[in-house]
């Protein structure tokens, strides 16, 4: 379990918990930051990450893109070292979410499932070139720590 406490883009605090279950070979990772918070679940045993974004009442689904995303190891790592002054900034995914509510939330495992039961839940497929081919309005950004950003666009929860 690992707290970390920063600043958000308002200036405003934002707490993150990271939970990893190596066994499992999952982490939990919340945002709480208000009507702005999410939770996470990154099943890597799967290859699947969801997030339940509370400003919507809706869970997004996704594939993990192995070579952006860290391994549990990393992740473990990363939630232990102080930021750096000059690290560059992080690496950003950005996903279309399509309109189109997943019928069957136990096809992404029983974590996925628990995290998005209850709430519409949609399919989100990675966006290449994101700035060339997606209009980035109705985005909502989820910074998972100091090292990945994710911006899930489309009407989402609609």
């Amino acid at each position: 379990n690992i707290n970390i406490n920063n600043r958000g883009n308002d200036g405003g605090n934002v707490h993150q918990t990271v939970n990893i279950d190596n066994h499992d070979q999952v982490a939990n990772i919340n945002q709480y930051n208000g009507w702005r918070s999410w939770h996470s679940i990154w099943d890597y045993g799967n290859g699947f990450f969801a997030a339940r974004l509370m400003s919507t009442r809706a869970c997004v689904v996704s594939r993990m893109n192995r070579n952006a995303v860290p391994s549990l190891e990393e992740l473990r790592k990363s939630t232990q070292e102080a930021p750096k002054a000059n690290a560059p900034p992080p690496r950003t995914l950005t996903y279309t979410v399509t309109q189109t509510r997943v019928k069957n939330v136990k096809q992404f495992g029983s974590h996925i499932e628990s995290l998005c039961k209850g709430v519409p839940t949609f399919y989100a497929q990675e966006t290449q070139g994101a700035g060339l081919f997606v209009n980035m309005e109705g985005c909502t950004d989820l910074g998972i720590l100091r090292f990945l950003g994710i911006s899930l666009c489309g009407k989402i929860g609609c």
